[in-house]
């Protein structure tokens, strides 16, 4: 983006980039802390992005989990260990094709969402606090925006490059 101030050019400088990342930091913590007092140590916040999409989808191949946590498939192996550890998640092989491992979710784990589900509430009043609906609206719409741009930049940048022709051909 480039402001015209009178013929000079110049890009403009923003500090969303630096704001995510403070409110992705500062989030964590106050999630953590609050899922702490309300009794919830049984995982982290990022674990609680794995079970979210487990909460909605049970039984689900790592790939989906990658997809929808938007955690790298190492980071997410790693985590899904842990987890198997304290008793959150099963991996099982699929029944039509057993070469598929799909995680599922323990009934400890599903005891969990309900807290879970009322921190998550307790942050939305958090993140809001103070807005109108309509600026709460705007705000989710233009975060949904930076993401798109970002999202569509990735893919661009994974898309392997064209060789160019050597001289002569």
């Amino acid at each position: 983006m480039v402001l015209s101030v009178g013929r000079e050019v110049r890009p403009i400088e923003t500090r969303t980039g630096f704001l995510i990342s403070q409110i992705k930091q500062v989030q964590g913590r106050v999630f953590q802390r609050l899922l702490a007092a309300s009794g919830v140590e049984a995982f982290n916040g990022p674990q609680g992005r794995i079970l979210y999409v487990l909460w909605q989808e049970d039984g689900v191949p790592i790939a989906r989990l990658v997809q929808k946590t938007g955690l790298a498939k190492n980071t997410l192996t790693a985590m899904l260990a842990r987890m198997a550890d304290s008793g959150l998640v099963v991996r099982r092989p699929a029944q039509v094709d057993r070469r598929q491992v799909l995680i599922h979710l323990t009934d400890a784990a599903r005891d969990l969402e309900g807290p879970y589900e009322r921190v998550s509430q307790q942050m939305n009043r958090l993140f809001y606090q103070g807005m109108a609906q309509e600026d709460a609206a705007r705000l989710d719409s233009l975060l949904d925006q930076v993401l798109a741009n970002l999202e569509n930049c990735e893919k661009e940048l994974k898309k392997p490059k064209a060789k160019k022709k050597s001289e002569g051909e």
